[in-house]
């Protein structure tokens, strides 16, 4: 395995991908990244400078990152990781897949950023199968500590435990997902949570602001401290068990979103993107809204790392 090079190709240099590449160059790696679009080649010096200041990384780090809009003008011999995270098509990435395969060297790991596509689909059709895994960041990349490693049914568990390693050394707090399961894990809790809150939401128990203020200011406020199954080790299994036995029966177990949802597509309020959502939004409540979560992301991740220490 390419153990001892610090080089990485970034495919796609947009929302995730930029995050993605600013955590590499952090950490003293050479980032190349391939983008088609001349737009987003030209936005991420700009989101580097950014994104290493909120780090606190040197800002000499940014001229380690070079953009290209062909992956055959990359240098691929020194290349010692691959992480995709272009647009979610799954034919796209299966055709970049076998575009990889045949410039990289066989005992480079190739990731890929998906939350949507098994991986084992991704790279069924490549001849190295072993050495494909899921990479999944949470938005954003930069800033939230958590990166998921999902392993297929034909990934080499070496190879995986390579990549969890990678992750420590780069400051992250990876998983190994050993089960190529739909959702991953994040998403999958993430979307429980939230079916149940949009159905209380859809029938009138609570409001969106609501649901917001019992996540951040009830079991959201400890989890920065502790995660669920911790806080169960304290207060006891036992009660757990005889709360779930009454409560459960009565969780939403719908196999699909509520109308609501269905309701605020169709009406083009999709939130920030398009200036409605639940909330009406303009340019400086957005940009407001943004540097407040950023900042509060931050001061967690300190409280994360002064624990680690």
């Amino acid at each position: 395995m390419a153990q001892n090079r610090s080089s990485v190709v970034i495919i796609g240099g947009g929302i995730m991908g930029g995050d993605i590449a600013i955590i590499y160059a952090a950490n003293g790696w050479d980032v190349h990244v391939m983008s088609p679009s001349s737009r987003t080649r030209e936005a991420l010096p700009s989101r580097m400078d950014a994104g290493l200041k909120k780090l606190g990384a040197p800002a000499a780090s940014a001229t380690r990152v070079k953009t290209y809009a062909a992956l055959q003008d990359i240098d691929w011999k020194p290349v010692g990781m691959v992480v995709e995270a272009a647009t979610e098509d799954l034919a796209l990435k299966q055709r970049l897949f076998g575009e990889i395969e045949a410039l990289v060297g066989t005992d480079v790991p190739l990731t890929s950023n998906t939350s949507n596509f098994p991986i084992g689909e991704i790279g069924k059709k490549l001849r190295h199968r072993g050495r494909v895994l899921g990479l999944h960041f949470f938005m954003p990349a930069h800033l939230v500590p958590l990166v998921e490693v999902v392993s297929a049914d034909a990934t080499d568990p070496e190879v995986a435990e390579h990549v969890v390693e990678l992750m420590k050394r780069l400051g992250k707090a990876p998983i190994w997902v050993k089960k190529d399961v739909p959702g991953f894990v994040g998403n999958r809790i993430q979307h429980a949570m939230m079916r149940e809150a949009l159905y209380l939401i859809q029938d009138g128990i609570v409001s969106p602001e609501g649901v917001d203020t019992a996540v951040r200011y009830g079991f959201g406020f400890r989890f920065i401290a502790c995660g669920p199954i911790m806080q169960k080790e304290m207060s006891g299994w036992d009660t757990n068990f005889f709360v779930a036995s009454a409560l459960y029966p009565h969780l939403y177990n719908n196999d699909g979103p509520p109308p609501l949802l269905k309701e605020l597509v169709d009406a083009n309020r999709l939130g920030m993107k398009t200036k409605r959502g639940f909330w009406d939004w303009n340019d400086q409540k957005i940009a407001q809204e943004k540097a407040r979560i950023e900042k509060a992301l931050q001061a967690g991740m300190k409280i994360l790392k002064d624990e680690a220490e």
